[in-house]
């Protein structure tokens, strides 16, 4: 972090208003797109992205600067979203894959005729548990470790969730695009 931001994290700190202000203009607008690719809702997402931001005010002081501040607030406005749709009776359980086998597939390419857009449309069609797996792992970055932290569930449940995600896309997208790679 540059030495200037790292002064108004620690105005924030202090609860200087001003630099909560500054803080939250410089991230609101990345932060509400997190917020809606999860809460579909943009009042909903503006609601939850304002929460976390309170959350994170709130808890300045745990933040470690190992990470960007970006970085930190965005896990604090992801959780924040998912206790949105836990609230909503979101189950994201690990009794249907007792038995499965863990399957590292790493390829995620679509055919060069797919668009991002229609990926992400499809995205959207998906089962709740699968969705918002897939997006935490596609989108936001985060690895099977982290997400079974954040969502609590087992790592082979992550897996699963994202296993049958990407599987579920694939067939939203083949009747659309003939030529998607398999």
């Amino acid at each position: 972090m540059q030495n200037k931001d790292s002064k108004l994290i620690e105005a924030c700190a202090k609860g200087n208003e001003i630099a909560q202000m500054q803080v939250y203009d410089m991230y609101c607008q990345a932060m509400f797109t997190v917020a809606c690719r999860y809460l579909i809702n943009e009042e909903d997402a503006k609601d939850a992205m304002q929460d976390g931001f309170l959350k994170a005010f709130r808890s300045i002081n745990t933040y470690k600067p190992q990470a960007t501040f970006g970085a930190w607030l965005k896990r604090i406005i992801i959780n924040q979203c998912l206790d949105v749709l836990k609230k909503r009776s979101l189950k994201i359980s690990d009794d249907e894959v007792e038995d499965l086998k863990i399957i590292e597939d790493e390829d995620w390419n679509f055919h060069s005729t797919i668009s991002k857009q229609d990926i992400l449309k499809a995205l959207e069609q998906l089962k709740e548990k699968h969705k918002i797996v897939v997006k935490l792992y596609l989108i936001d970055g985060y690895d099977h470790q982290e997400i079974s932290e954040i969502l609590k569930i087992p790592v082979k449940t992550s897996r699963t969730h994202l296993s049958r995600g990407k599987a579920t896309l694939r067939d939203l997208l083949k009747p659309k695009y003939n030529e998607a790679r398999y």
